[in-house]
């Protein structure tokens, strides 16, 4: 089977989750150290909240244009407004992590000697994990859905570009299996999510 237009099925969806990925990734790199610094530092949080707290609510769609001026059409620009969607998600869910440790579990830990380092690993970080995982699972979805639209825009492979390009053919079956596909994809990612989550933080729920 060729696939559409000389792609495969296999090569569109590819495109588009390794999109989604980097941008993802990117996002958690440097959203969760923002976030963590926030949390942790109220000089830090009175210069950045203003900035994600209005970044926060606009759409990632509403950036392209913008992300298309700087970046172009290329893979920086698509990665680029993936990172920019992820980002502001990932900084919300580890400064909300943070501000929602139990302070009397970090004295109790300092009570035993424990230093900075010992109290932001082994107290600090498991228990913002449980929001981090949460902010993660919203951001894959947000950028899912986010690549998909970007390549509705200018891409040369992608699921989106698959749809958009059998629209113009007005071949509905094309465009019916691709947003079915999406979908699947879309569920299967929270699918995933929520096990790594249940793996790597057993201790979600529990105090």
């Amino acid at each position: 089977m060729e696939g559409y237009q000389n792609v495969s099925l296999a090569q569109n969806v590819g495109w588009s989750m390794t999109r989604v990925v980097i941008g993802f990734l990117l996002g958690c790199l440097f959203g969760i150290p923002l976030g963590f610094a926030m949390g942790l530092n109220g000089w830090l949080r009175g210069w950045f909240d203003p900035i994600v707290e209005f970044m926060r609510p606009v759409p990632p769609l509403a950036l392209i244009p913008l992300v298309i001026i700087w970046f172009g059409i290329w893979e920086q620009g698509k990665i680029s407004l993936l990172f920019l969607a992820s980002l502001w998600i990932m900084t919300i869910a580890a400064r909300a992590g943070v501000s929602g440790v139990n302070i009397t579990k970090v004295h109790a830990a300092y009570s035993l000697g424990a230093s900075k380092r010992q109290v932001l690993t082994k107290v600090i970080l498991p228990n913002s994990l449980p929001e981090i995982f949460t902010g993660a699972r919203v951001a894959m979805g947000v950028c899912w859905g986010t690549v998909v639209a970007a390549e509705l825009v200018a891409a040369e492979k992608g699921a989106g570009k698959m749809i958009i390009a059998a629209s113009k053919f007005q071949q509905t079956d094309i465009v019916i299996m691709g947003i079915v596909i999406i979908g699947i994809i879309g569920y299967s990612i929270e699918i995933l999510m929520r096990k790594a989550e249940d793996r790597l933080v057993p201790w979600k729920g529990k105090s």
